[in-house]
């Protein structure tokens, strides 16, 4: 166990015309993005006529500039230099705009069950889409606007207050007695059918949509981007709050966050999911690529679901959705893969960067939350290309272990020692192990912008070989890569942050099938 620090500084992006920047505002304000495009590809907006006027005014915000009136927070919230400065093109109006019932959502939103208030809100969304094939072009975005009360009320934890309708179930003797009428039905058997009651014939009418909305999620936002997918149809989902800008939002003034950052963050999130990166990984090496594992687990907490996210030099992200199984350990706490669930995720995820960008291997670094096994990475080699590297890393937050502190040679009385440490130093304890902090003071900012003394990332080498200062260098690139917002870098890299997130989309909406899905990571940001 050793002791050697090393600082190994903010990683550079690249931007336009290949000039180079730490934080994203400078690259993209001065620069512009590194895909240029001159006209962006069409959208359509959804939702209530009251959003879809708000739209309109965002809109108009996003294609012009916006800052703080009190110029010492512009270091801290960069002002908005407009969308065309930004990215090299004006934001379009929508080709169509879908105008929502807003009553309809708004009783949908209120039913008893989760499932079925995500469900019914999520069709009157999906059922937008039957008219894209009457537009001339297809669009390559659909931003969907929502209303605060849907938005807080289709959320898995959830709780809604209501009135009961007089046709809906009235106890749970009667749920009961309509499910095990519908399996009598399922099986042939009428006898349960012959009730004269017509708010049996009334509910059993509706048993099918019941048992369609439980094969999807009940977080209305994951389940539209699930079901999206299948229409290769990308989604920003916005509250209508959020579009409604105050005079104090506007201005920038303390206990709000300003417009600038609203439109610099929702700016970076449309502009990659029309299709174009807003800055590049200069320090990426040609041929080595990132793979985080992503795990789910299912409410039984039994069977999970398990993917690879792959991460490019380019920057692109693909996602690979294995199959769902037993792989969780209540023992260690952990997800592990038989050896050749193992050797079929990685084979597959290989087979589609290959599909997708063609260039060789050279080096695979694999990224886990969960500890690797000896048999599960060598399940992962044997899907490897010949003369392809591969290490396996386990990254975690270590929120038990040591924290550090930054030294300050003119303390104020009583504060030595008590500064949050820098952004980007790694602490090395060993050759195949090390502490990274990717939060803490951050020089451009002038502050350190967290609410808790920095938490390190723990970086283990597992299986192969490295140079552990190297994996640090790359994994505190990789907390820059984040296209759905724009930040000067986050606390944990790519591989790992959208874990949850991917395996949510995929694991609780078994209803959607697996020709539905889809290897761009922009459907799941």
């Amino acid at each position: 166990m050793t002791n050697t620090f090393h600082f190994l500084g903010e990683p550079l992006l690249e931007f336009g015309h290949g000039q180079t920047a730490e934080d994203p505002h400078d690259g993209l304000a001065l620069f512009g993005p590194a895909d240029s495009r001159s006209q962006l590809p069409d959208n359509i907006v959804i939702g209530t006529e009251k959003g879809v006027e708000a739209w309109k005014q965002w809109c108009a915000a996003l294609n012009a500039t916006s800052a703080c009136i009190d110029p010492s927070r512009h270091r801290a919230w960069p002002p908005f230099p407009g969308f065309d400065v930004a990215f090299g093109a004006k934001w379009p109006s929508p080709i169509r705009s879908y105008i929502l019932d807003a009553a309809k959502l708004s009783e949908a939103s209120r039913k008893a069950d989760k499932h079925d208030r995500s469900f019914e809100v999520t069709n009157l969304y999906m059922e937008q889409l039957d008219r894209l094939g009457k537009l001339d072009s297809r669009p390559a975005l659909a931003i969907c606007i929502v209303p605060d009360e849907v938005f807080d009320n289709c959320r898995p934890n959830s709780t809604v207050s209501r009135v009961k309708r007089s046709d809906e179930p009235r106890s749970k003797d009667e749920v009961a007695f309509l499910k095990k009428a519908l399996t009598n039905r399922n099986s042939g058997q009428g006898g349960l059918f012959e009730d004269d009651d017509p708010h049996v014939a009334a509910v059993l009418e509706g048993m099918d949509a019941f048992e369609e909305a439980r094969g999807y999620s009940p977080d209305f936002r994951r389940q539209l981007k699930g079901r999206m997918m299948g229409h290769e149809l990308p989604v920003q989902i916005i509250r209508e709050s959020t579009l409604l800008v105050t005079a104090q939002i506007r201005n920038g003034e303390k206990g709000t966050n300003p417009l600038s950052d609203r439109l610099w963050n929702f700016s970076t999130a449309i502009f990659y999911k029309c299709g174009a990166k807003p800055w590049k990984t200069p320090w990426a090496r040609e041929g080595v690529c990132y793979v985080g594992l992503a795990y789910k687990l299912a409410e039984d907490e039994r069977t999970a679901c398990c993917a690879a996210q792959m991460f490019l030099d380019s920057g692109d992200g693909v996602v690979f959705v294995g199959e769902f199984g037993p792989w969780y350990s209540a023992k260690d706490g952990e997800f592990h893969l038989p050896p050749e669930k193992a050797e079929a995720l990685l084979r597959g995820t290989v087979a589609t960067y290959q599909e997708q960008d063609g260039r060789p291997l050279k080096e695979i670094f694999l990224h886990s939350n969960s500890g690797i096994s000896a048999e599960e990475y060598r399940g992962f080699q044997r899907a490897l290309p010949e003369g392809v590297k591969l290490v396996a890393i386990r990254v975690r937050q270590d929120r038990g272990g040591m924290r550090l502190y930054r030294h300050d040679e003119h303390p104020e009385a009583g504060q030595r020692g008590k500064h949050p440490v820098q952004r980007g130093v790694f602490w090395q304890r060993t050759a195949r192990h090390g502490l990274l902090f990717t939060n803490g003071f951050k020089p451009r900012l002038a502050t350190y912008d967290g609410f808790e003394v920095p938490v390190p990332l723990s970086i283990s080498i597992q299986h192969g070989d490295g140079d552990i200062v190297q994996i640090a260098k790359d994994i505190l690139g990789l907390t820059k890569l984040n296209y759905n917002s724009c930040q000067l870098g986050e606390g944990r890299p790519i591989t790992v942050k959208y874990s949850d997130r991917v395996g949510e989309i995929l694991l609780a909406n078994p209803g959607l099938t697996s020709d539905k899905w889809r290897h761009n990571f922009k459907y799941y940001a």
